[in-house]
């Protein structure tokens, strides 16, 4: 009788300011597709995916916190047991790139070095409003030791599934999720053993 190996668990949370495109992004990623009427999150959101992997099956989940300082309480509880943080800023705000760091250290506080972080740079369809550029972006990562891609969910960019060893899937990756099947914005190597749920 052949054994049937558990379904891997990640626990992504979305993290950022309020309007920098969170939802959007999880939108396009699970549906592929951009709603202009998006209204706030109110607390935490809280989606599913499973992931058919040439080598396994992991089930992704997704969870959508709300960037307003009245649910900030909320969110460590949140961080505490996840896999990665994907910390969210708009390119044509440069405020919401400056408290990126607020958040780094938030999970920082929360996860250590038992988590993979990915800064995203969202929005990047706002070629004439664009106030971060892509190396300070790529900079600040650096600066941090995370990873950083940027996006567009109105667009789809960057934002196309992509294989687990796919070859952009590095730190510090402009074009991570280019020419890509599936999705998971690092690599095998990079996941906790101990991010099982």
């Amino acid at each position: 009788m052949a054994s049937v190996s558990p379904l891997a668990k990640y626990k992504l949370v979305f993290l950022g300011d309020q309007s920098v495109g969170k939802t959007s992004i999880i939108t396009r990623f699970m549906y592929d597709k951009f709603d202009t009427t998006y209204q706030a999150t109110i607390g935490i959101d809280f989606l599913s995916k499973t992931m058919y992997l040439e080598d396994r099956t992991v089930r992704l989940q997704l969870w959508d916190t709300a960037g307003q300082e009245r649910f900030r309480s909320l969110i460590p509880s949140y961080i505490r047991d996840s896999s990665v943080a994907v910390i969210v800023y708009d390119v044509a705000n440069r405020q919401s790139f400056l408290n990126t760091s607020r958040w780094i250290e938030e999970v920082r506080t929360e996860r250590g070095g038992d988590v993979i972080i990915v800064l995203v740079g969202n929005k990047t369809d706002l070629v004439d409003k664009r106030q971060v550029s892509i190396e300070e972006g790529d900079g600040k990562a650096k600066e941090f030791g995370v990873m950083f891609i940027e996006t567009s969910a109105k667009a789809g960019f960057n934002i196309k599934p992509q294989p687990l060893n796919h070859p952009n899937n590095r730190a510090n990756s402009a074009n991570m999720m280019d020419d890509a099947s599936e999705f998971m914005p690092f690599s095998e190597q990079q996941i906790p053993a101990n991010s099982v749920l």
